[in-house]
């Protein structure tokens, strides 16, 4: 065979063993950042994290539609620690909620006390009157009970530019607002409510601003959100990215996600709908919808 030949030969096979190799390598990478697996099947549907404000490495996981009312805690292997049911809206007869896309942790009514925050603010066909959002305080036996319970108090909101679907709830400790994100539109639509709140009223939210993502529809749907507890970072998640922003002088987060964000890493989960950061904000979880799915890990390096 000629020296021509070989290199033609030999060219094309150096390519396919270069792109079998930098596959192994992104895998290998992949693999690394997996800490876990949800453990139970009823965490099928999983489409929120958040880490708990009184228990060391304890995070919150919810099912969004078809699962009833109730969020479990669980170590960041998935091992599940507690199931915590609450009473919801006696209007939704079949589960009490109607489409929890969301969970956070954050101040509440009473000083020195952390509460959860769990959004059922799904509306796929834009056409809920309302949304409810619950406000739980968090209890230490969340840690070990293997069967909790949770004193709820709801707010429902409304839109004040017409129904929508979101699946992006933050809790600024700061300003003391919560945030919701819309999900669909080609530009996306940040909302405002006060944490303050006067339990089963219906308030409207304030709008606050747009924010573009760039990509194709579906792919840049808002899927998550996440403010540190310290109140200094920003997470906002699609499909298939991570948008990342600090904080600067407190300034209000609706003006700190106007700026240019970082993208940080992210592996595409199947249907990654649930990031957290972890309570030092150093780094965050992301988790997806599926039966026993992975719970990957991702160190923050500013």
């Amino acid at each position: 065979m000629s020296r021509a030949k070989k290199i033609k030969l030999l060219v094309p096979i150096a390519f396919v063993l270069f792109l079998c190799a930098y596959a192994r390598h992104k895998q290998d990478n992949t693999e690394s950042n997996i800490v876990g697996r949800l453990q139970i099947k009823a965490m099928n549907e999983i489409s929120g994290i958040a880490a708990s404000g009184i228990n060391h490495d304890l995070y919150y996981v919810h099912n969004d539609s078809g699962d009833t009312s109730r969020f479990f805690a669980i170590l960041p292997t998935g091992e599940v620690k507690s199931t915590i049911y609450f009473k919801g809206d006696p209007k939704e007869v079949s589960y009490g909620v109607h489409d929890c896309e969301d969970i956070a942790v954050g101040p509440g009514p009473a000083r020195g006390k952390s509460y959860v925050y769990l959004g059922d603010i799904g509306d796929n066909y834009h056409v809920r009157k309302y949304l409810t959002v619950y406000r739980m305080e968090e209890k230490k036996a969340w840690a070990t009970d293997s069967l909790s319970t949770a004193n709820a108090a709801p707010i429902h909101l409304k839109y004040p530019d017409g129904p929508k679907d979101a699946e992006t709830l933050m809790v600024d400790p700061i300003e003391k607002l919560m945030y919701i994100v819309s999900k669909r539109q080609d530009s996306v639509t940040v909302y405002t409510t006060p944490l303050n709140y006067k339990v089963d009223d219906t308030v409207v939210l304030t709008k606050r601003c747009k924010l573009f993502f760039p990509g194709y529809k579906l792919f840049k749907w808002i899927t998550a959100g996440d403010i540190s507890k310290d109140g200094q970072q920003v997470l906002i998640k699609s499909y298939t990215k991570v948008y990342y922003w600090k904080r600067l002088n407190n300034e209000p987060i609706w003006k700190t996600v106007q700026r240019k964000p970082k993208l940080l890493p992210y592996f595409e989960e199947k249907q990654g709908e649930g990031i957290g950061f972890t309570p030092d904000g150093k780094g965050y979880y992301t988790c997806s919808e599926g039966v026993y799915t992975p719970i990957y890990y991702y160190r923050l390096v500013n």
